[in-house]
């Protein structure tokens, strides 16, 4: 295949946010889908899905991580295919018991209706997606129990938040004060170590150029860990944006208060800006109009 062609029955759904692309693979024997959006997205999913398999149905549904962006449309699927669905075997028990703050969904001030799952996936793991072979690898970092996955034969790799082609995902522990640079290190140089000609990322178009798209990661994870409040400043910005492409829009008035009550924003300020919620509040504002990621027309942040 050429670089940038895909396998025979892999589709990539690439989506905006708030969602993660899906992968979807039709198999002569299975279908399977690969991480299924934010829940406001579901509905859009639903009828993407359905759109690709024609006659076919969804037997089988896996999650690379149970970020709300990856895992929201979950249970919307498994309702109208009865599909299996595998997580990675690190995050069971807090779905058997639906823990939100574990999950991170109250944490981030996100939504995920429940799911049930009936696989788990190890590292290590083999898969058949589609009518090919694919390794599950652990890829800590972005979340502590993330999985890329790989197939050799195909030079293929679903990198999911792990690597970007600018980039990669919020590293999440750090704004708690738990270890996640040097895990996101050992995961770009486990991807430096595969022979990947073709990257389908979690958001983004696929992309081959493989090796200048480590180069960029490794430069900002190194910027990242020369001084951790950069994580953390993206961190609020990130979040903060994700809540207003949800809502639109977000009261000026009411901006404090969610800095302070949603938890892991507070942890963050709390570690590293030390700033009282009315000082984060106007910075959070002013960077993202400085952006260009929001406007504001003095009662409302607004969407831009």
């Amino acid at each position: 295949m050429s670089q940038l062609q895909l396998p025979v029955g892999m589709h990539v759904l690439e989506r905006g946010w708030l969602s993660a692309n899906n992968i979807l693979f039709i198999g002569r024997e299975e279908t399977a889908l690969v991480d299924s959006g934010y829940v406001t997205h579901a509905p859009q999913t639903l009828a993407l899905v359905r759109h690709v398999l024609g006659t076919r149905t969804l037997d089988r549904l896996l999650n690379t991580h149970l970020h709300s962006d990856h895992c929201g449309g979950n249970a919307l699927l498994q309702e109208a295919f009865q599909c299996r669905t595998a997580i990675p075997a690190a995050e069971t028990d807090k779905v058997a018991r639906w823990d939100q703050q574990a999950l991170s969904y109250r944490a981030t001030g996100q939504q995920c209706p429940r799911f049930s799952f009936d696989e788990t996936i190890a590292d290590g793991a083999l898969l058949q997606l589609g009518d090919l072979q694919w390794q599950a690898l652990a890829a800590p970092g972005h979340d502590p129990h993330s999985l890329i996955f790989y197939c050799a034969q195909e030079g293929v790799l679903i990198s999911a938040d792990a690597l970007w082609q600018n980039g990669f995902g919020i590293i999440f522990p750090e704004l708690e004060g738990e270890s996640g640079f040097a895990e996101a290190q050992a995961t770009l140089e486990l991807i430096a170590q595969l022979d990947v000609r073709l990257v389908i990322p979690g958001h983004g178009a696929p992309f081959d150029d493989v090796g200048a798209a480590l180069q960029r990661a490794f430069s900002r994870l190194q910027y990242m860990q020369e001084d951790p409040l950069r994580n953390a400043q993206n961190g609020i910005k990130v979040l903060i944006k994700f809540l207003l492409l949800e809502r639109q829009r977000i009261a000026l008035s009411e901006l404090p208060a969610m800095l302070r009550e949603i938890p892991l924003l507070n942890a963050a300020n709390r570690r590293f800006m030390q700033m009282d919620e009315e000082s984060l509040a106007h910075w959070v504002t002013a960077q993202l109009e400085r952006a260009g990621a929001a406007r504001s027309d003095g009662e409302f942040l607004l969407d831009a």
